[in-house]
C-alpha cells in the first residue's frame, strides 16, 4: 500500500498555534535569526531535533507511574540495567541525564591533551567535549559520505584505510579510543554496515585501541542493515543490534533518540578501571550510580522504550516516514542527501541556494526562510555548526557541506503534517533566488550554533 499507516492510535493531542507570515518574520528577527531562540509555541511543525521529542507509548506512561524513586538501588535502575545488558552484553551500565553527559564523563576519564579520537563523523556535542579536553576529533567518513547526491547504501561507513594511516602517523598510544556513530547524524543520518563495524573493530583490537559506538540511533541502524546488507534480511533488529555491540568495547547513548524517551542516556562498557573512574565522576556531577541524574520514572520509561524501538512494525513505519518526505522533496527538485536517512531528511542548502556563497551561511538562510514561509523549525548542519572562525585572520572557515536537517520526532506527526512540509518547500523552490545570506553578529567559543545571533546580508 502507498499510504503510510502509523502503527499506533492517538490517545492524547496537543494544540498547535497558527501564526501569520508577518508574525514569523518579526519573531525570527527578534530571535537573531537563530531558530533555537524561538519559543516552541511560535513553531507550527517542529523538526529542530528528534532528541527528547518523541511521544511515549501507553506502556511507557504506565512504567512512569511504576517508577521507583529510591535514591540508591532502585528497582527501576535494575530494570534499566537489565534491558541495556540484554541488548549490548556490556558489563557496566552507568546512567546519565543525557548523551552529552555520557560523552563528558567518558572523555574526562579517557582523554589527555594532544590525543586524537577518530570517528566516521563526530556530532556537535561529541566534538565539543573532545575539544574541551584539548584533544582532537578527526572525521574519517568514506568519500561517498561527503557527496550528498550520491546513492550508496552505507554512507556512514568509516574509511578503514584512513584509520590505519592515522594510527601509523599518530601512534596507537595517542589514540585512547575510536568512535563510530550509528547512524551517522552529521553525514545525513546515514547507516553504518555491520561489515564496517567489524572491520573497524578488528583494526582497533589489532592496535589495542578501545572501540566505542555512539549508539543514539542503534535500532534504526540495525534495521538499515537488515534491509540493505547481504545476508542480514532474515535476522531480527535485536539480533543485528547485539551483533553490532558484540564488536564494541563500550558505547555512549542519548536515550532521547532510540530510547524513545524525553530525557536520559548512559555509558556502557567492559573496562573495570574506566567504569570505576566514571562512576566516581558521575557521583560528583550527575548523581549516585543507580540514578545518574534521572528520576526512577525516567529510567523505567527508557527501559520500556529500548524494547519498543526494536519492533519491526515501528521501524518499518519510522523509515517510511523519512523516505516519504525525502522522495517527495526530490521530486520537487530539492537537493537532499541521498538516500534519505533514518531519522531525518538533510537538504543540501549549498546546492539549493547556489547563489549564496558558503561564507554567507546558506544553511542558516534556508532554515530561516522555511520558518518564515510555513512556521517550520529545522536546524542547520553546516558552517554554523561545524565551521569555525580563524583566530588570527578572523576569516570564516566553512564546513564540507551546508545542510538543513528536518528531524522527524518519533510518533508525533502524521502524514498530513509531512505533506504540509512538502507544500512549504514547493513554495520555497519557486522563490529560492529571493533568499539572502546571513552573517554572524555574535558567536560563543563552543557549540556556537545554539546561541549565536545573525543579521541578514543586504541584497
Amino acid at each position: 500500500m502507498k499510504t503510510i499507516i502509523e502503527p499506533f492510535k492517538i490517545k492524547a493531542v496537543e494544540p498547535l498555534r497558527l501564526t501569520s507570515r508577518d508574525e514569523r518574520r518579526a519573531l525570527i528577527a527578534e530571535a537573531g535569526y537563530n531558530l533555537f531562540n524561538l519559543r516552541a509555541e511560535d513553531v507550527l511543525i517542529d523538526l529542530l531535533t528528534d532528541s527528547g521529542t518523541a511521544a511515549m507509548s501507553q506502556e511507557q506512561w504506565a512504567a512512569v507511574m511504576r517508577g521507583d524513586e529510591a535514591y540508591a538501588g532502585s528497582r527501576s535502575f535494575y530494570e534499566f540495567e537489565s534491558k541495556i545488558r540484554e541488548i549490548t552484553n556490556l558489563k557496566h551500565v552507568i546512567p546519565t541525564h543525557q548523551g552529552r553527559a555520557a560523552e563528558r564523563i567518558l572523555f574526562s576519564v579517557a582523554l589527555r591533551p594532544g590525543q586524537v579520537v577518530p570517528s566516521n563523523n563526530h556530532f556537535d556535542t561529541t566534538r565539543a567535549n573532545i575539544e574541551f579536553q584539548r584533544a582532537e576529533a578527526i572525521d574519517l567518513v568514506i568519500p561517498e559520505g561527503k557527496v550528498p547526491a550520491l546513492e550508496h547504501p552505507f554512507k556512514g561507513n568509516l574509511d578503514v584505510a584512513r584509520l590505519e594511516k592515522l594510527i601509523a602517523e599518530r601512534g596507537a598510544k595517542n589514540i585512547p579510543l575510536c568512535m563510530l556513530t550509528v547512524t551517522n547524524n552529521t553525514g545525513g543520518g546515514q547507516p553504518v554496515s555491520l561489515e564496517n563495524i567489524r572491520a573497524v573493530s578488528q583494526v582497533c583490537r589489532k592496535h589495542g585501541i578501545p572501540f566505542f559506538l555512539d549508539a543514539c540511533r542503534f535500532a534504526e541502524n540495525a534495521y538499515f542493515i537488515k534491509l540493505r546488507e547481504p545476508g542480514q534480511a532474515e535476522r531480527t533488529p535485536l539480533e543485528i543490534a547485539r551483533d553490532m555491540f558484540r564488536h564494541a568495547d563500550g558505547c555512549t547513548m542519548s536515550a532521547k533518540k532510540d530510547g524513545l524517551a524525553n530525557i536520559g542516556g548512559f555509558i556502557a562498557l567492559n573496562d573495570d578501571a574506566w567504569a570505576r573512574d566514571m562512576r566516581n565522576l558521575l557521583i560528583l556531577t550527575e548523581g549516585f550510580p543507580t540514578y545518574g541524574g534521572l528520576a526512577g520514572r525516567d529510567l523505567a520509561a527508557i527501559a520500556r522504550g529500548l524494547e519498543e524501538v526494536l519492533d519491526e512494525d515501528y521501524l518499518r513505519y519510522r523509515l517510511a516516514c523519512v523516505r516519504y518526505l525525502g522522495d517527495h522533496l526530490t521530486r520537487l527538485g530539492v537537493p537532499i542527501v541521498r538516500p534519505p536517512g533514518g531519522h531525518a531528511v538533510f537538504v543540501d542548502a549549498r546546492a539549493m541556494l547556489s547563489h549564496i556563497p558558503p561564507g554567507e551561511l546558506p544553511g542558516q538562510a534556508l532554515s530561516c526562510a522555511l520558518y518564515v514561509e510555513g512556521g517550520i523549525r529545522s536546524v542547520e548542519i553546516g558552517t554554523v555548526m561545524f565551521g569555525r572562525r580563524d583566530p588570527e585572520s578572523g576569516r570564516e572557515i566553512v564546513a564540507d557541506m551546508d545542510l538543513v536537517r528536518l528531524a522527524i520526532p518519533r510518533r508525533v506527526y502524521t502524514q498530513s503534517h509531512v505533506d504540509y512540509v512538502i507544500e512549504v518547500f514547493e513554495e520555497l523552490v519557486r522563490r529560492k533566488d529571493d533568499i539572502r545570506g546571513l552573517a554572524f553578529e555574535y558567536q560563543p567559543p563552543f557549540l556556537r550554533h545554539f546561541t549565536a545571533r545573525f543579521r541578514p546580508i543586504a541584497a
